[in-house]
């Protein structure tokens, strides 16, 4: 074989020896290796980083082989595989080569864009640029209601907080979550995120000056799962006080409130959900304006008592406490657990799946877009250790430590960063309640079943499940606790205690493997796995050494935990990579010493406890060494376990919220309750009421207020004809309600006010036809006036006091404007710019350009991408059919515009309905989700413009809840009686 020969003879070479290699025939060369695995050489050493497991039946196959022209062929065939799985490496490595060039790249190009623009009259701003507003606003926000930041230098806050009414809203969508009994393990979805937040909320409960918490999450009906998960409601009992309960108020407290979306009656994985993020977040915006008022009419004199931040846990979560944090003005904070770009780099690395394959198994593009928009909104991250931040999130475009160091040194000074923020990055590990634990002390010195001395407490029942496997249950137990996924390695740890004599002799093995029925209703991931953990049992011949027991209650694992204990032994999270290792603490305060996987968060658990050794889960030695270690030497385990509970409580969430010393700007209680002295001051200022019921204008204004429905067109297109004619048919269509008044409108679209005025006199309609006018892409809102003296339109000025938020104002502007001069036509002579500024389209909130080709402008996610680069926070919309760019503030849009209106005005979201077309504007995905109804017309306002298309990472499916009852579709080329067909139902209603 041409250009294999030293495959083709290496393999020659291993065939003529054999399976069984005898140490005193082997080479030199195989002597050094040891007992030598061909396949695994060749896994490992030629084609590392794929899964190529079926190369061990073709080497068996090829070894059994009698006939020479059979055996040729098979060689010849592997030999072929092995240069095509090689030359994939190579083409891998040089793809992410490649990447990391480009991104680099990118960065320092962007860091020195960003640093010359600062630069601009910096001896200047030292001397007296002071900033108002340390979140790096671009504008001052001086007489307007401003947002709360919170990135200045975090103080000791205990104190202050006595007496203090505070609410915290925390949002988990994904997993099973209730306060007991929780079934972690069940699935990939419901691990120890769950443990964490609801711990957490537990925690944040008894804080003094926390008033109420609430857990938001998804509620799920389906007989598929326990009758709990339905509960609308569930109260999250104090762990830490006996006298608690007696100190609490009405509603006061921490819950977990499930929000119904998504479908009734089914559980789904979390990449189904992203197509529901918006329906979620009308949900709780709803459960927070109510509960907000509930706590004003309890503990506030009538005034709303509004989150004092929201803090999303995981990127669906981030998603949605960004537009949550939007509509409501208040701070968010933001806890990745893990995170996309990380996880497709992995993917790609390891060579099975291709992007395309990657992104449709686990929406990773839609994944990776929530976890850049949390950057955006954030002003806090929570990491959980060091490798997090400096290997994870300096993968995302919004995150650079370099320039964030810069920020955050120009901040100090009180110098101007010229509308550039990066949010604050605190590692806090994840914290517990260690109080009900009692290490388990002694040795195996009687039978596991019963206690002669103390009849009335017999050994929990897990303890006999487990001890069931075992030919000599005494010996050590090495304790995994994961379920059965291909990153958790489970295989690699069964193999080095397979293969390890010494380790098998000493010790049992415990696999932890979640909670199954029978095999083949498992998924088809976790069946394989678990079908190799089997496999390897019966290749080791470990029957009577190694325990997996089928089903345990979470409230059994501290029991599981005190047998391992009991019995000397060790617990191992051997995972590829692990975002911090909740299990490892857990095993900590339980008496029982680690190993631990070098990679993620282990190391930092370890630097404080001190209590076992870190290993490359890639090294199945290793693994072996560091149990058979620790296991046979009792003073060494001995000195693990002491060090272990010595330093627990650093870990404990009374530590976290224990009242401030120096280090106090580690502690998340000072990254969500710092802002409290700024919420209260701001409540005094202009009333908390003010956020429902500002306007100064009595009675019923605006009109939208007594409407029984309202319908919102936002139909989009480059002809005023096309847009004309929809609301022609959607007037004609609801002609009776409108005259009756029932039926209230709003027009919502990229044009500024001025160009609606002319749209509306050209086409012979008047500004009284409507309620309500979004414009400039979500960026103005005015209303329709009755009375000729104010004019046809007045001004919503404090909306724009909730959309300024990171808006990058002059700075903003300058980049901007740099950008669209680097855009030019190289074909033409004098390179004519492409992208010019539009001066008279353009408002304090919206940067307008004007696109003579669009097929030359780069799509609209490349643009957000160079900007997030320099630390500069916004949305771009291109719009008018890829004619037009409008950047506006990063939290809002046009669907933002309507949950401000519901906020405002009370206005019932689920009364809504949007009209939009075929396709439109780059924001037109976020006028489809929701409880609203959408009506899609058919046929009118279509575009195919390449760089409306190239908007997204992902399809439209990932967004857009294509099932949904709440989405509705006209004919095509629809008139009005299809449109009134279309809304027959809703008009009843």
């Amino acid at each position: 074989m041409a250009g294999n020969d030293w495959i083709n003879s290496y393999l020659e070479a291993i065939l003529d020896v054999g399976p069984n290699l005898d140490d005193a025939k082997a080479s030199l060369l195989l002597r050094e290796r040891g007992r030598f695995s061909p396949t695994r050489y060749f896994v490992e050493e030629v084609i590392t980083g794929f899964d190529e497991t079926d190369l061990h039946r073709s080497w068996v196959k090829a070894q059994a082989t009698r006939s020479p022209q059979e055996r040729n062929t098979r060689l010849e065939n592997m030999c072929w595989r092995i240069w095509n799985l090689a030359r994939q490496k190579k083409q891998l490595e040089g793809q992410l080569a490649q990447r990391k060039a480009k991104r680099r790249l990118e960065r320092e190009r962007g860091r020195r864009e960003a640093t010359a623009d600062m630069s601009e009259d910096l001896s200047e701003g030292e001397k007296g640029d002071i900033v108002s507003d340390v979140s790096a606003h671009g504008e001052n926000n001086k007489g307007r209601l401003p947002r709360i930041n919170s990135v200045d230098a975090m103080e000791t806050w205990a104190s202050q907080q006595k007496g203090k009414k505070l609410y915290i809203v925390l949002i988990s969508l994904h997993g099973l979550i209730r306060g007991e009994n929780m079934e972690l393990g069940r699935d990939s979805d419901t691990g120890g995120q769950v443990k964490y937040v609801v711990e957490l909320a537990r925690a944040l409960g008894s804080m003094p000056g926390v008033y109420r918490v609430d857990l938001l999450t998804r509620q799920v009906a389906s007989p598929e799962v326990d009758w709990s998960y339905g509960e609308p409601t569930e109260m999250l009992t104090p762990r830490n006080s006996e006298d608690f309960m007696d100190d609490l108020g009405e509603s006061s407290g921490a819950y977990i409130v499930r929000i119904p979306f998504g479908p009734r009656d089914k559980y789904i994985p979390k990449e189904l959900l992203w197509p529901h993020i918006p329906e979620f977040v009308d949900g709780a915006l709803s459960h927070i304006i109510q509960m907000s008022n509930v706590l004003g009419e309890q503990i506030g004199s009538g005034r709303p008592i509004w989150p004092v931040a929201i803090h999303g846990h995981y990127a669906d979560a981030g998603d949605s406490a960004a537009l949550l944090s939007g509509a409501l003005n208040v701070p968010m904070l933001f806890t990745g657990h893990s995170l996309g770009r990380d996880k497709l780099e992995q993917l790609l690395k390891q060579g099975r799946l291709s992007k395309d394959e990657i992104n449709t198994t686990y929406k990773i593009m839609r994944r990776i877009e929530a976890e850049e928009l949390s950057l955006d909104a954030s002003e806090i991250v929570i990491t959980s250790t060091r490798q997090e931040i400096d290997e994870q999130w300096r993968l995302y475009d919004g995150f650079d430590p370099v320039l964030e160091r810069k920020l955050r040194a120009r901040i100090r000074r009180n110098v101007s960063c010229y509308g550039r923020f990066m949010p604050r990055m605190v590692i806090i590990p994840p914290g517990m309640e260690f109080h009900h634990i009692v290490p388990q002390d002694g040795d195996m010195d009687g039978e596991i079943e019963g206690n002669e001395e103390h009849p009335s407490s017999p050994d929990p029942p897990i303890w006999s499940e487990i001890m069931r496997f075992f030919t000599n249950p005494r010996k050590p137990m090495i304790l995994a606790l994961a379920r059965p996924d291909p990153k958790k390695n489970i295989t690699t740890l069964v193999k080095a205690f397979g293969e390890c004599r010494p380790l098998r002799e000493l010790a049992n093995l415990t696999l932890i493997m979640g909670n199954r029925e029978g095999i083949d209703e498992m998924s088809s991931t976790n069946a394989s796995v678990l079908l190799s953990v089997l496999k390897l049992i019966d290749k080791y011949d470990l029957y009577g050494q190694v325990a997996y027991p089928k089903h345990h209650k979470q409230s059994e694992v501290a029991d599981i935990y005190r047998l391992a204990a009991k019995t000397k032994g060790v617990f191992i999270n051997p995972a590829f990579i692990e975002p911090f290792g909740l299990t490892l603490i857990e095993a900590a305060a339980h008496g029982l010493p680690i190993v631990a996987t070098k990679n993620g968060g282990p190391v930092d658990i370890h630097r404080v406890l001190d209590n076992g050794l870190l290993v490359d889960p890639h090294d199945q030695q290793s693994i072996a060494d560091a149990l058979l270690k620790l296991v046979a030497d009792k003073q060494l385990w001995a000195r693990c376990r002491q060090n272990g509970l010595k330093n627990i409580h650093l870990f404990s969430w009374p530590e976290h919220y224990s009242e401030g010393t120096a280090d106090r700007n580690s502690k998340l209680e000072n990254a969500v309750l710092s802002w409290s002295r700024g919420v209260l001051k701001d409540q005094r200022k202009a009333g908390s009421g003010d956020r429902v019921e500002h306007s100064s204008s009595a009675g019923k204004f605006p009109a939208l207020r007594r409407r029984k429905h309202i319908f919102v067109i936002a139909v989009d297109s480059d002809s005023n004809e096309d847009l004309l004619d929809a609301i022609r048919k959607i007037f004609e269509a609801v002609e009776k309600e409108r005259i009756e008044g029932s039926i209230g409108f709003i027009l919502s679209t990229f044009m500024t006010i001025s160009e609606i005025h002319s749209f509306l006199v050209s086409g012979g309609l008047n500004a009284n036809d409507f309620d309500a006018f979004i414009c400039n892409s979500g960026s103005d809102l005015f209303y329709s006036t009755i009375n000729p003296e104010d004019g046809p339109f007045v001004i919503d000025f404090y909306y724009h006091s909730h959309i300024e938020y990171r808006w990058g104002g002059e700075g903003l502007r300058k980049t901007l404007v740099r950008w669209a001069g680097s855009i030019t036509d190289k074909k033409a002579g004098n390179e004519e710019h492409v992208v010019t500024s539009a001066e008279q389209l353009s408002t304090n909130y919206c940067y307008a350009f004007e696109i003579k080709n669009a097929g030359m402008v780069p799509p609209v996610k490349e643009l957000r991408k160079s900007l997030r680069i320099q630390a500069l926070r916004c949305n771009v919309v291109y719009c008018r059919n890829g004619t037009r760019i409008n950047v506006i503030p990063v939290l809002a849009s046009r669907s933002q515009a309507l949950r401000y209106l519901f906020v405002r005005w009370g206005i019932d979201l689920s009364k809504m309905v949007v009209f939009v077309g075929d396709s439109g504007d780059t924001d037109y995905e976020g006028l489809l989700g929701g409880v609203h109804k959408s009506v899609i017309l058919k046929g009118i306002c279509s575009n195919t413009s390449n760089q409306l298309l190239a908007n997204r990472n992902y399809p439209l499916s990932d967004v857009m809840p294509v099932d949904s009852p709440n989405i509705l579709q006209t004919s095509q080329d629809c008139t009005s009686s299809d449109v009134r067909d279309s809304l027959q139902n809703i008009l009843r209603s």
